[in-house]
Parts: structure tokens; sequence; C-alpha cells
């Protein structure tokens, strides 16, 4: 069967036997099914290789439709050919099938619909759907005629299989979203929309005949076709058409749906559960849902005909005894979603000006008015509240056996769109928010009727309150002008709260903290806190509701939150937070435990310290115990965050678990990196501000930095602050152990990232200038003569240009001798003399000066210019007029005039005498704060006078040219600029 190729097929018919060839291969596939490994391996090698052999997918045909065969190896025969279209169908692809074997193939997979087996069969019926997607029609024409053909047959097999495969073929045909195959796909739907039409009515009328006599095995039969030519007539109506309201047939299907709902609903009635009828009649009825929930998503003004009906089938059947004994969970979700759609469906909200509105908007809207009367909204919004947000028994006995267990049940995020109990509070907010002017009045007098204590020994009652609480809790913003909840606070769920002697009472008191906690950022005053606090304290002894409660956070984390009000509280508050951490085991629970302990800690910052002794021990054991749980260390490292930032310099003391972590997490190489690496590099450079010292551990994580360079990734900002805290906190031996690589990195990365990574790039070079001149300048030179042509070329980029000017503004001011023979290299490398480089240097850096908006970088440039003075070169002398505008620029920006005096002064001055004072609302200084405040006390521009250099460097220009010479060349300057230049220097 197999010849060697040379990269392709060969052309052709294939030349072997295929019955010889088929022993062969079904002899491999046989052992390819083997759970001997010795067998195995090499089978799967021999099968690989022929992938991409002529005629090896022919005889893969003849053995998975060979029904004597093992099942086992049909399956996999399946499961390669299905792997072949994928990778070899295609013209265009490496190894491409020959059109005659495909010919062949595609003739061979639709001979017989017999497959005696329901996993292949539905494999087989995926893979004509693959050969389908990329050559129907154009290739395989007589496809869908002779699957229709085959859907008429009396034998029930060919029956079902052409049905199944007419299902997966239109699936996926439906799914092909250029123009030209949607409008091949609204073709073929057009033309076989009246055949799926009668084909599913036909077996929807046979499955209710069987049933209404009462045979089951019968109807199950026929139920199963019901299910294939619905699941094809949803594709063909939902995908099929452009303006499917136009289109009688189909808007005749859609109205039909609601009455055969009733009627499969009917059925269901006398159904016993758990069985397999049951389970598939269930499907279908939430696939009837599913057609008008996607036609209503893909067509809403096409859907307007249909909003009436839909609102009254969903209403009667979820709000009122209509559905009684039919409904089911699945069910009352769907046709919640259904009426959620449709409220809010941006397509049916007419603008505020209505003339803007087209008419198709204002005739749904003008029905969704008509039918939402305020009795219907009345009725829909008590029953949300009085039935569907009561805890079940179920609910109840969960929560008391397994309280995380139910949170996390509860909580389950995305989960609402197959859930019933969120689903009902989206509805609910939903609803609310649509009609709240009215629904306030309803859900008000709800409230006023349970004002008071409750009868503990009630179940009902408080259940019902606790239902009310909910629906007031989620409406909070909507009934923020409606509702004093100061007053409510103190004076009804305050009390509540203190209820602790009876066990009934808990859900109560676990729904009014979350209550409060919804409504602490909407409308809740400052001068409540501490006795919220005060009660919330009472609870965290109650393990039970505070595992609940705890989903829904500390009030710590809102805009109206006051250290002051919760310094009383912290060391209560933190050490029982600590407990339940401890305590609890559900990963989701210690994930939100973990987060409200962030938020006190970051509250609380610095006096966070005499309480994190506790947490600092238990955060190994926990991180270990997380190592299978990404999200959990997720957690854990956000925690890290506020805990050295809380610490401060005391943070080198957790070094010998947090540098581990630091190294696990942003390593590339380690297979978590994907979860771990942005709060890794987070807490890598909280670390680095506030470390008091490097430390060998601390350097040697770097090494982790260069292959995050490379890809070049969301995440470049943090490396690059990473760096640049590394310069500012160790830079000699930062520098030395680690330039030369990351000079490398740097270079390469200029040249493939954007205008900001560059900026963010030079930055790094000019921290490091700043810090260390002499050293920089000697780690970053391969750099520099970029930014030297850079400048002499007009970088067009301003804020790139600005920062060229930067960088070089560092090296000629603080290193004057590196500066000279980066000068001697460039004029080597541009072919130019140095004085004639040097001059087109001073004229651009002159030219481009408002590039420079950063007052620190303006002052460094006059500095830099005039740091060539006093000089006697021709070209330097020749640019005088330049540097002094540049100086007197510079002047404008930096002095002010004292009040008291009325002398001038350099603002950028510092001293050390000079500490501001935090507010209340600033952070405490990090440790890098500090040696930047430092650095900037031994900078020029922020240590040298520009006033006094501008004068020191024109005297000795003076002295060196004698009166006259020196006479003549301030000549050259505007009269208007030397009248502001001798403003400026008055007193000298």
């Amino acid at each position: 069967m197999v010849t060697e190729e040379s990269g392709c097929r060969k052309a052709g018919t294939v030349s072997m036997d295929l019955n010889s060839a088929s022993t062969v291969v079904l002899q491999v596939l046989t052992q390819a099914t083997s759970q001997d490994t010795a067998l195995l391996k090499p089978a799967e090698e021999q099968l690989k290789q022929w992938e991409t052999q002529p005629g090896f997918y022919s005889v893969l045909l003849n053995i998975f439709t060979n029904h004597d065969l093992d099942v086992n190896v049909r399956w996999l025969a399946v499961l390669y050919f299905k792997n072949g279209i994928d990778r070899y169908w295609r013209r265009v692809a490496p190894h491409a099938l020959s059109e005659e074997e495909k010919s062949t193939l595609r003739a061979g997979l639709i001979t017989n619909f017999n497959e005696p087996i329901n996993q292949i069969a539905t494999q087989i019926a995926v893979l004509i759907a693959k050969v389908a997607r990329l050559d129907c029609p154009r290739q395989w024409p007589e496809l869908i005629p002779i699957l229709i053909e085959s859907v008429k047959v009396q034998d029930d097999l060919r029956q079902h299989r052409a049905l199944l495969t007419f299902y997966h073929v239109t699936k996926t045909l439906a799914s092909k979203r250029l123009a030209a195959d949607r409008k091949l796909f609204s073709d073929l739907a057009s033309g076989i929309y009246n055949f799926a039409c009668s084909l599913w009515n036909h077996h929807t009328d046979t499955f209710l005949h069987h049933v209404s006599s009462g045979n089951e095995a019968a109807a199950l039969n026929s139920l199963e076709r019901t299910l294939l030519s619905l699941k094809v007539l949803r594709k063909l109506t939902v995908n099929g058409f452009v303006e499917p309201h136009r289109n009688m047939e189909v808007m005749g299907f859609l109205h039909g749906i609601f009455d055969r709902l009733k009627q499969f609903l009917e059925c269901s009635r006398n159904v016993d559960t758990d069985t397999v009828f049951r389970d598939k009649l269930e499907k279908t009825i939430i696939l009837f849902t599913k057609v008008l929930l996607d036609f209503l998503d893909q067509h809403p003004f096409s859907f307007t005909p249909l909003i009436q009906r839909s609102l009254e089938f969903s209403v009667s059947y979820v709000f009122t005894e209509v559905g009684e004994g039919v409904t089911f969970e699945r069910f009352i979700v769907q046709c919640m979603n259904l009426i959620k759609m449709i409220v809010k469906n941006y397509a049916y909200k007419p603008s505020k000006n209505f003339e803007d509105s087209s008419p198709e908007t204002l005739e749904a809207h003008k029905i969704k008015m008509a039918f939402f009367t305020y009795p219907t909204l009345t009725e829909i919004c008590r029953r949300l509240v009085s039935h569907y947000f009561l805890l079940t028994e179920e609910e109840l006995t969960m929560w008391e056996e397994d309280p995380e267990g139910f949170t996390v049940e509860e909580t389950g995020g995305d989960s609402w769109k197959y859930s019933l109990r969120p689903c009902t509070e989206v509805l609910f907010i939903d609803i609310f928010h649509e009609y709240n002017q009215t629904l306030t009045p309803v859900l008000l007098e709800m409230m006023q009727r349970l004002q008071g204590p409750t009868n503990v020994e009630d179940m009902n009652a408080l259940l019902i309150k606790d239902a009310v609480y909910n629906a007031v809790g989620l409406a909070a913003f909507e009934l923020f002008d409606s509702v004093d909840f100061d007053q409510w606070f103190k004076n009804q769920l305050l009390p509540e709260l203190q209820v602790t002697h009876n066990r009934q009472y808990k859900p109560l008191r676990r729904r009014v903290i979350w209550l409060i906690g919804q409504w602490v950022s909407v409308k809740f005053k400052s001068d409540l806190r501490p006795m919220l606090y005060e009660a919330i304290c009472n609870l965290l002894q109650d393990q039970d509701l505070v595992v609940l409660f705890l989903n829904y956070s500390l009030p710590v984390d809102d805009f109206e939150f006051r250290t002051d009000q919760f310094l009383p509280y912290l060391e209560t508050m933190f050490t029982l937070l600590f407990q339940l951490l401890q305590q609890v085991t559900e990963c989701d629970t210690k994930m939100h435990v973990l987060h409200v302990l962030s938020c006190v800690i970051e509250r609380v910052n610095m006096q966070i310290r005499p309480y994190v002794g506790c947490l600092v021990q238990y955060l190994p054991l926990l991180w270990k115990q997380s190592e299978e749980h990404n999200m959990l260390r997720c957690a854990i490292l956000t925690t890290l965050i506020h805990l050295v930032q809380g610490l401060g310099a005391d943070s080198k003391n957790v070094y010998p678990f947090l540098l581990p972590v630091i190294q696990l997490s942003t390593d590339v190489s380690q297979p978590p990196h994907v979860y771990l690496l942005e709060d890794g590099l987070e807490l890598w450079l909280v670390t680095l501000e506030n470390s008091p010292c490097i430390t060998p551990e601390l350097l040697r994580i770097f090494q982790n930095m260069p292959p995050l360079l490379e890809q070049s990734s969301e995440n470049l900002r943090t490396c690059f602050k990473i760096i640049n805290g590394y310069i500012f906190l160790s830079s000699t031996e930062f520098l030395q152990t680690y330039a030369t690589g990351l000079c490398q990195s740097f270079c390469e990365l200029l040249s493939d990232i954007t205008t900001e990574g560059q900026v963010q790039v030079l930055k790094v070079v000019e921290n490091a200038l700043k810090v260390n001149p002499v050293l920089g300048s000697q780690m970053f030179q391969p750099i520099l003569p970029c930014v030297f042509r850079g400048i002499i070329e007009g970088e067009r980029y301003p804020v790139v240009m600005s920062t060229y000017l930067g960088v070089m503004g560092r090296v000629l001011l603080q290193n004057t001798s590196f500066f000279s023979s980066l000068l001697t290299v460039m004029a080597h490398k541009c072919n130019q003399e140095m004085d004639q480089l040097l001059g087109n240097m001073i004229e651009m850096w002159v030219d481009r000066m408002d590039n420079i908006t950063q007052p620190e970088r303006r002052k460094l440039s006059a500095l830099a210019l005039l740091s060539l003075l006093p000089s006697d070169n021709s070209v330097i002398q020749d640019k005088f007029c330049g540097i002094i505008n540049i100086a007197v620029e510079g002047l404008h920006d930096v002095m002010t005039e004292d009040p008291e005096t009325g002398t001038h002064k350099d603002c950028m001055l510092m001293s050390h005498l000079e500490e501001p004072k935090a507010t209340e609302d600033e952070e405490p200084p990090t440790e890098q704060d500090k040696r930047k405040k430092m650095l900037a006390l031994k900078d020029p521009v922020h240590s040298v006078s520009l006033q006094q250099f501008t004068y020191e460097k024109l005297k000795a220009q003076q002295e060196l040219l004698g009166e006259q010479g020196f006479q003549s060349l301030m000549e050259t300057v505007d009269t208007e600029i030397v009248t502001q230049l001798q403003e400026f220097l008055q007193g000298f």
C-alpha cells in the first residue's frame, strides 16, 4: 500500500489492492487499541507515517464501514479518518489528498446510512459534516439530495442515521461566516425549509400518537427523530434567512412552537422522572425554547410578532398555576431568560426623543408596554420574591451540613443562565430597573409589612423576610431615594443581627449582613460604621454565618472608609479572619477570606504590623497546600502584595518564603506562570520598592527577567518598573551583574516594540545614568550611539526625542569624558568631523527643545548645554546664541519670585531639611521613595542652581575671551533674550 513520496501524495488512483492493504492496516489498528505500550507505541508511529500516503483513507473507510470488525478498531479508524480531513482535505494543505481519492471517499461515505453503533454513527456524521464544510455544494452537490431521500425511507436505522447526518451537516454549514458561505446556506435553507418543516411535523405527530396510545418504546423512537429534525430546523431558522419575518413558512413554524410546547409539557405530566424517556422529552422541550432565544438574539425585529405570545406563554407557565405539575427547573430558567431578553433588548428601547426611534423599535416597545401592565408587573414581582426567592428545604439543609459548599454553589459565577436561583435574581434586577416606578411601591409595601421582630419559631415568616431582604439588596441602587437606610439599619437590621440564641434565625442574620453589604456603597452614613464593625466582630464568632457573609466582603473597600473608625476593631477583626482562614476548607472560601484580609491590610497599611505575625507564619503552609490550585495561589500573591506594602522595610524578614514564591511565579519555564505571572510581577515590584537593601537572593531572581523581555507581552511595563527598582536599590551590583545581557535585550527590543516601549527602555537607561553616570555610560554604551543618531537625525516622535535628549543630557552633564569618546565614535561612524557633528547635535537640541515637556528634563537640557562653556571652540561659539536661548527658557521654567525679598530662586532645588508631611489620605513613603529622595539631593537638577550655574559659565566664558570678545559673542543673542537674562542674573 505504502510507498515513499517526496513532499506530496502521488496523484491518480491508488495503485494497491485495497483488500491486501486493509489487512495490514487492520492489524496495526488492532495493535493501536492494545493496552500494551510495547504494541501501542510502534502501531501509533506506523499509523502516523501512513497518514500522508495515497490510499490510506480509502482503507480506513473500508474498515470502519465493515460492521463485522471489532468495534474499538472501527472507532479508531473513524477517528484517524476525521483527523485526516482536518489536516489533508484542503487542496493547499501539505500532502493534500488527490481530487480522485476525495471523490471516491465522498461517494463511499454516503452509500449506506446503516451504522449500528451509536457512537460510531455520530463520528461518521461529524466527519461527513467536516467534508461538507469544505466541499458542499460545489464539489459535493449530491450530498443534500441524498440525505433528503434517505430520511424518507421506512427503515428505522437508516432513517435515524441519515437524519443524524443531516443535522450535523446543517449545523456545520450554518456556522460558516464568510458572506459567500452565508449566501450559499441561505439558498440551501430556502430550498429545503418546507421539507424540513414537514419532516419535523411528521415525526412530532407520530410521537404524540404513540404517547396517546401508551406505546412508550415507539414514542421514544419517534422522539429521537423529532429532536434531530427540530435541531435541523433550529439552524435553518436562525441562520438561513436575512429577513425571516418575510418568510411565511418560517414565521408559521415559530408561531406553532407555543402550541407544540404545550403538547410536550402535557406529555411530561405523567412521565416518570429519572428515565431515558423523561430526559429526552425535557431535552426536546428545552430545544423549543432555544429556538426562540436564538431567533430573538439574531433577529430581534423579526421576533417582534412573537413578543406578545412569548411573554404570555412564559409568564403563564412561570408565574401562574398553569405551570404547576408540568414545568421543571431548566424550562423555568429558559422562560425567564426569554422574558429577560425581551425586557432588556436594546432594539426594543426607544430613544429619549421618540421621534428619533425606528418604527420597528416603537412597535416592539408598544407591545411590551401593553403587556407589562401594573397587575402583571405586580404579580411577577410578588411571585419572584415570595416564591422563587424563598430558600428551599434542600438549601437550608445544605447550608446546615456544608455551609462552604452552599456558598460556592450559590455564587457560581456565570451559572445564572443555567441555575434557577441566580436566574430569578437577574430577572428581578432587570425588570425592577426597567419598571422601577411601578415596582418600587410594591417592594416598599412588602418591606413595611415586615417591620419589627419576627417570631423566631415561625420558619415560614423568617424565610419570607429573607426573600424580601434579598429583593431590597438587589434593588439597592433603584431604591436610593425611597428608603431611609440609615434609620432602617439602626431600628430594624442591627437588632436582628443581635439575635443569636436561635439556630433558625441564622439564615436571616446572614441575609441581613449581606443586605448591609449591598447598601454600604450606595447609602450608608459614615457615623454608623463603628456600630457595623461591632456587629461584624460578633458575627465572626459564628463560623456558619460568616462563611456565607464573607462572600460579599467586609465594608472596607469603598470610598467612605475611614481608618480611624476601623482601628479599634482591627485586632479583633484580623485575628478572627485569620482563624477563619485556617478553619475553612473550600478553595473558593479561602480565596475570599484572603481577599478580605488583603482589603484590611491595604486600608490600614503600616498599622497592620503588630497583627500579621500569625498570617506570615501560615501563608507558607497554605502556599504548599495549594500547589494544585493556581487561583488560590493568585489570591495568596495578592495578599502578599498588600502584606509587603504594610510591612515596608520589615518585609525583608519574610524573604525566605517571599523570594521563592516570586521566583516560581515569574519563571516562564514553569507551567504555573500562566496563572501567576501578572500577580507575581506585581509582588516582585513591591518587594523591591520596600526593600531596605539588596540581598544575593533578591539579585538572583533577576535571572527570570530576560525571557520575560523576549515575550514582549502586556507585562513589559511592570518589567521595566522592576528593572528601575533594581537600579534604584543597588545600581553598582545590579549593573555589573546583569547590564550586559540587559543591554542586549534592550537593543533587540528597540527595533521591535512600540514608541511607548522605546520610551520605557530609554527611561531605564536614563535612570541608570542618573544613579551612576560612569557605570551607566559604560554598561549601556551599545545603546548610546542609537540615541545620538536619533538626535542629529531629528527623531519624529516628540516623546522619543524628549527621552533621547534626557539620556544625552545626563551623559553630557555628568560624564563629560565619555561624551567626548562617544562623539569620536559617532564622527567615525558618520564619516564627519567631530566639530561638525557636535554643531549638528546642538542645533537639533535647540530646535527640538519644545518636545521636552517635563520641567526636570528642560532644566537638565539647560545645564547640559551650558556645561559646554567656557569654550574657544568655534562651533560652540557659533551655537552660543542657541545655548543662551535654552538657558533663558530654563530660567523661566524654574525661577520663582520670593514675595518677601523680591528676589528670584530656583524652585527645583531641594535640601535635607525639606520633609513634606504626608496627609492622612496619602500612603507613607516606601523605601524606594526614600532612595529617590536621596538621589534627588545629589542630582544636579535638584542640587545645582540654574541661575548661579548660568552666571558662572558666562563669567568663565568672559574670562576666556576677554571683555571685547565676550561682548561680540553676546551680540549674537537677541536683545530681548539678553534683557531677560540680565533680569534673572541681578545680584550676581
